[in-house]
């Protein structure tokens, strides 16, 4: 996993959840709390809720991604950067500023007026924005979005999220967004409640993460929260998305949502590794240099998606993560069919003591092949079988 530094900012596996809290300075907002036309008041509420709340980013938008609103042309945003700016230049705290566009003019200037990163919500639509990061030497956030700079985000199926990602290319200093929320019409819950539940595979771009869940829809309905209410609800989604591989957390509630990330960061899944005298360098080995890390993989799904990134084989997924199921009920000829189908399989049956149930594990890839294996005629055969389409 590369580690993207951020203006001083380490961004990656080996360094805590990234909190990027928000401003904006777009009266179309629809979240009343961080919308200020003032750049003192800005300043202060910057300081007061999100620097010193534990903020490490300060994401500043300068319109509204209400899908019903108009979308605002590059001279109109930058008209509202001056704000922006003046607002940055009165914070007294410490923290990484992001400016929030579509634009490479719009990037360009912030950057060269004292921003630090870009947060690109149409995902490099606009193809002269990675230049002018690369120019800048800037970190820049990629929200999955169409190649359309008017339709930000608007994307339902998971893997054209993915493919989404990948349009006009990565810099060095790329940070992935899959994109949650209503972006469009056509994205429903549904579709967002699979992205989230795929999010693993999006760290198969070997790059950093950031989730922007705070108060979404897709979880409010789960609780049947309105967005006052939604805090708990996101919580546990941040929680459970730095467990799966989350680097940056985007948040208007940023104390809060600081702890369930670092709780979300104390509970996940160590991954070994063997790397070099720097494991922050991220990048390509130099020739003689061998490192080792392990992936965050527990489905052939995720496993896919980084043998994509290596040019890999692809029909070695099935075989790269395992299932262990318990099964009960046995009678002596239902056991002894498993163990028969198991046989020149990478499947593995272990009999329980008393005869009557086991555990059967291994690779998808293995347990479809005892699948296939056992007798039409045997009593456990509908029962196992049923279990198919858990193994993708």
């Amino acid at each position: 996993m590369r580690t993207i530094d951020a203006a001083g900012l380490a961004i990656g596996d080996d360094h805590p959840p990234r909190i990027m809290g928000v401003l904006n300075v777009s009266s179309e907002s629809p979240y009343d709390p961080s919308v200020y036309d003032d750049p003192g008041e800005a300043a202060r509420y910057v300081d007061e809720e999100l620097i010193d709340e534990g903020a490490d980013i300060v994401d500043v938008g300068l319109e509204s991604a209400n899908k019903d609103l108009d979308v605002l042309s590059p001279e109109q945003e930058l008209e509202r950067l001056d704000t922006a700016v003046e607002t940055i230049e009165s914070v007294s705290g410490d923290a990484v500023f992001s400016i929030e566009t579509r634009y490479h003019e719009v990037a360009d200037e912030a950057l060269s007026r004292g921003f630090d990163m870009v947060n690109d919500i149409c995902g490099f639509a606009d193809p002269e924005m990675p230049r002018v990061c690369r120019d800048h030497d800037a970190a820049v956030s990629k929200m999955a979005s169409p190649p359309d700079l008017e339709r930000p985000g608007a994307i339902e199926d998971v893997d054209e999220i993915y493919e989404a990602l990948t349009q006009n290319g990565f810099t060095d200093k790329t940070i992935v967004d899959p994109a949650f929320g209503g972006w469009s019409e056509a994205k429903t819950h549904a579709d967002d409640r699979e992205t989230f539940r795929r999010l693993r595979e999006f760290r198969g771009y070997g790059r950093p993460m950031l989730v922007s869940i705070n108060r979404k829809s897709f979880l409010k309905g789960i609780a049947g929260r309105d967005t006052e209410g939604a805090l708990p609800v996101s919580l546990a989604a941040t929680s459970m998305a730095v467990e799966r591989g989350a680097h940056v957390i985007r948040t208007h509630d940023v104390a809060e949502t600081r702890d369930a990330a670092l709780i979300g960061a104390e509970f996940a899944r160590g991954r070994a590794g063997v790397m070099d005298d720097d494991p922050r360098a991220g990048g390509a080995c130099e020739p003689g240099e061998v490192r080792v890390e392990e992936l965050n993989v527990t489905t052939p799904g995720e496993a896919r998606r980084h043998l994509d990134r290596i040019e890999g084989d692809e029909a070695v997924a099935a075989g790269a993560a395992t299932r262990v199921y318990e099964l009960s009920g046995l009678d002596p000829a239902g056991l002894g069919a498993l163990r028969a189908a198991a046989v020149g399989t990478a499947a593995t049956v272990a009999p329980s003591g008393d005869g009557h149930g086991a555990l059967v594990f291994g690779s998808p890839a293995a347990l479809d092949a005892l699948v296939r294996g056992i007798d039409d005629e045997a009593p456990l055969g509908d029962a196992v079988r049923a279990l198919a389409d858990d193994w993708k």
